[in-house]
């Protein structure tokens, strides 16, 4: 038996799961949907949604499981499983990355969205005036995020994302890997060629930052775990 810990991205929560984590346990595995700071299972003051409180939640999840866990994340998550395992790399099999930032030390999510030519949800956002949250409205939503993925499921997401007040201190917080630590941990790269929110041409960048063992690619937008969530979990078993 693996024990799965599954870390949201950005405006989401552990609901984001639900359609691949049931073909995860069906198969006789352990999994863990961690709910970060500031998401709907987890409501905090804007002002304690920080980075580093996302990557001390990971690691009190890894902490809490027996043995060695494999560790997905999805979109910004990429930045918290990357710090994560740089803290505890003795306790993490595998690392995935589904659409998600893969970045060198120094980096920061936001800088590697202001470098994508392809990136459209960036320029979308309305930011608040002192800029601590943003928002996506639902046609940004529709257009950029879910182009892909079925009205069923979009009904289903749209209420938790629509609107939502994003903190933006995770995206701006820069992250500390190490090659010692961070970059011995085997990795695994889902890429999703239909992304319109971290393009094929970024995550082609980002695949060039460190040694990855296995690169897949998904015929999907931003969201594989809405929109082909079955092949997600299949490639993930």
């Amino acid at each position: 038996m693996t024990h799965y810990i599954l870390v949201h991205g950005a405006w989401e929560g552990a609901w984001s799961w639900n359609e691949t984590r049931p073909a995860l346990e069906q198969n006789g595995h352990k999994v863990t949907a961690v709910a970060l700071p500031g998401s709907p299972e987890n409501e905090q003051d804007l002002s304690l949604v920080t980075m580093s409180r996302y990557v001390q939640t990971v690691v009190d999840a890894i902490n809490h499981a027996d043995g060695k866990v494999k560790l997905v994340g999805h979109s910004l998550a990429g930045a918290i499983i990357s710090q994560a395992a740089e803290q505890v790399p003795d306790k993490i099999e595998k690392l995935y990355y589904v659409a998600a930032f893969l970045l060198e030390n120094g980096d920061s999510i936001l800088e590697a969205m202001q470098r994508d030519p392809d990136g459209e949800f960036l320029p979308e956002l309305t930011f608040a005036e002192d800029q601590s949250y943003a928002t996506a409205s639902e046609a940004t939503w529709r257009s950029k995020a879910f182009h892909d993925v079925t009205e069923k499921d979009i009904q289903v997401a749209l209420p938790y994302v629509k609107d939502l007040p994003q903190a933006t201190e995770p995206f701006m917080a820069k992250v500390a890997v190490t090659d010692k630590n961070f970059g011995r941990v085997p990795k695994v790269y889902f890429r999703t060629s239909l992304d319109k929110m971290v393009s094929p041409k970024l995550q082609e960048e980002m695949l060039g930052n460190w040694e990855v063992e296995q690169i897949h690619t998904l015929p999907a937008g931003h969201f594989p775990t809405l929109s082909l969530p079955a092949k997600l979990a299949e490639l993930l078993l």
